[in-house]
């Protein structure tokens, strides 16, 4: 056999045992603790001990020693019911990551939309104590439905504000839909408290969420939820139709395609 042939055949045998080898330096603990602040900046809630280490499948002793390194480290803060928190400045970096991340995996998915449908895409996340678009990609046509980076959206009204605030727990849900309000923006927007527990409840079902002429006359939208790797709702994409044109596409094709959108953004967002 060739010299050259034979340090091939080595080198493709040993690759396995390399990345073997690679295994055993990855630290259990920080792997857990980077989980833990995970779960942290994607919850609107302050969870108890208990309820985290159910989320990192841990027991509560080896949870709380990691918790205690964390608030030893200024990362993390326990409130006076013993329930724990981000510090601010830990959350916003998290949040600067997941936009980031969310704008680079969700581009070619939302051009795509738009190169499909020739209407309007837009992106929103969910910030502290509201929704706000991060990226739009614009219909080519001269009449169409437009978005706005940098737009607060209505958590009772909108495709995008309505997605992310129903899958949200009900104390964030509340806490989003008081500090916007109920404010009618056309005759069709929901006012009703408990018509719009219905519509949330609705969305959470059939996994879209619709603007049917809600926040502008004659426009309608589609929106999907986005998760991030622990699994919860952080973001929206969706897709606005002038009326005029929204009669000629079957609205089972448009259901279809944002979902899958949305969830071939959120399976980016697990790698």
């Amino acid at each position: 056999m060739p010299r050259n042939a034979a340090t091939k055949t080595r080198r493709k045998t040993n690759a396995p045992k390399h990345a073997e080898r690679g295994k055993r330096y990855v630290s259990r603990a920080v792997a857990k603790a980077l989980t833990l602040v995970e779960v942290l900046g994607n919850t609107g809630q302050s969870p108890s001990l208990t309820e985290l280490a159910a989320a990192v499948k841990l027991t509560k002793t080896s949870t709380f020693r990691l918790l205690y390194t964390l608030e030893e480290a200024g990362y993390v803060e326990r409130n006076q019911d013993g329930r724990y928190a981000l510090r601010r400045y830990a959350r916003s970096g998290m949040r600067d990551k997941l936009i980031a991340t969310l704008m680079q995996v969700s581009e070619p998915h939302m051009r795509e939309l738009t190169r499909e449908f020739r209407e309007t895409t837009g992106l929103a996340v969910l910030f502290e104590n509201h929704i706000e678009v991060i990226a739009v990609v614009e219909s080519p046509q001269i009449v169409r439905m437009g978005n706005t980076v940098g737009r607060i959206l209505q958590p009772h009204a909108s495709s995008l504000g309505k997605c992310i605030t129903a899958f949200q727990p009900e104390p964030r849900r509340e806490h989003l839909v008081r500090s916007y309000g109920v404010t009618p923006m056309t005759e069709n927007t929901i006012t009703d408290e408990n018509v719009l527990a219905q519509e949330f409840a609705r969305i959470r079902e059939q996994g879209y969420a619709t603007d049917r002429g809600e926040t502008c006359v004659d426009g309608y939208c589609f929106g999907a939820p986005i998760r991030d790797a622990a699994g919860e709702v952080v973001a929206a994409i969706s897709i606005s139709f002038p009326g005029t044109r929204l009669d000629a596409i079957p609205r089972e094709r448009i259901v279809v395609s944002i979902k899958s959108a949305a969830e071939a953004i959120s399976a980016d967002l697990r790698k």
